[in-house]
């Protein structure tokens, strides 16, 4: 009983001493990011977007769906709402500002499912390695030689198009590469002296990877997720301008679908909800620019 004791005493304080050693860093790196223009742009670009489609509704209760004037009309023309109406006559303002609050909760809900599932398969190959490695890693090289997009259509026409479909469907043909990225991180670490440290006094798999070599490598796999966000919303983008979209859920990418059939006299149907895309991906691009800029040990002494 008082060795187990000393056991879980040792590791909490190797654990709290890991973290007060990690805490340097973290700030530096935040001072880093906030001294790059590019990656402060990015941010306010970004939560600019994030106001934009959960704030603004709360002000702008117009329904996307609704069917307030004559169709076509330009932005700034007599009676017009601000970006104009589509070719049915819906209010464009409303389009963009509640299609891209689905079109961020799938990208997100996906991004989770990516980072989530392929941070536990890396991690346990990494961490493992031998037969462990080569099972874990032969299950992802099938993922990562499937052609993603034709995949995902077939799994949202299968189980018909909705939210959670399309959020599944991403997220399966995706975290193949976060699952890769984790494992390189678990291998360079998993040797170090901090990890050997935690192995001496006792500590469990479990908490070794969860506890010591997981917070070590999160600064890339932080990096990695707001890539991996920005290639969500491309993803869902896609798949909803194909019409693999819940159509009672109006979206960014569904919105450039149903427009551009009639994109020579109703270009700003598709344009609008197109710079919207635009515009998030580059905030989160540079975003993650910004954090790899940061975390770079090379920088830290700028």
């Amino acid at each position: 009983m008082a060795e187990l004791f000393t056991t879980d005493v040792g590791a909490d304080l190797a654990a709290a001493a890991d973290e007060e050693t990690a805490a340097a860093p973290q700030r530096q790196a935040l001072k880093l990011f906030l001294r790059n223009r590019s990656a402060v742009f990015g941010l306010i670009l970004f939560l600019a977007i994030l106001i934009m489609t959960f704030v603004l509704p709360f002000f702008y209760e117009r329904d996307p769906g609704d069917l307030i004037a004559r169709p076509h009309l330009a932005p700034g023309s007599e009676g017009a709402p601000l970006l104009g109406t589509d070719q049915l006559g819906r209010d464009l303002t409303a389009v963009v500002v509640y299609g891209g609050r689905t079109t961020l909760r799938v990208a997100a809900g996906a991004a989770v499912m990516i980072v989530g599932f392929g941070v536990m398969i890396g991690a346990l190959a990494g961490f493992y390695g031998g037969k462990v490695d080569d099972v874990l890693m032969r299950f992802t090289e099938f993922f990562q030689v499937l052609p993603g997009l034709l995949f995902a259509i077939v799994l949202v026409a299968l189980f018909n198009p909705s939210v959670w479909t399309v959020m599944i469907a991403i997220a399966t043909v995706s975290w193949a590469q976060t699952a890769r990225l984790t494992r390189a991180e678990f291998l360079r670490l998993k040797n170090l002296e901090f990890v050997k440290a935690a192995r001496a006094i006792g500590a469990s798999d479990f908490r070794i990877i969860t506890r010591v070599i997981l917070p070590n490598a999160m600064p890339t796999l932080i990096v990695s997720s707001t890539l991996v966000l920005g290639w969500a919303i491309l993803f869902e983008a896609g798949l909803a301008f194909l019409g693999l979209a819940d159509v009672n859920n109006v979206s960014w990418g569904l919105a450039i679908g149903r427009g551009r059939a009639a994109f020579t006299v109703n270009w700003w149907a598709v344009t609008f909800p197109g710079l919207a895309i635009f515009a998030t991906v580059l905030g989160l691009s540079l975003i993650g620019d910004g954090l790899q800029d940061a975390y770079n040990p090379k920088l830290r002494g700028r």
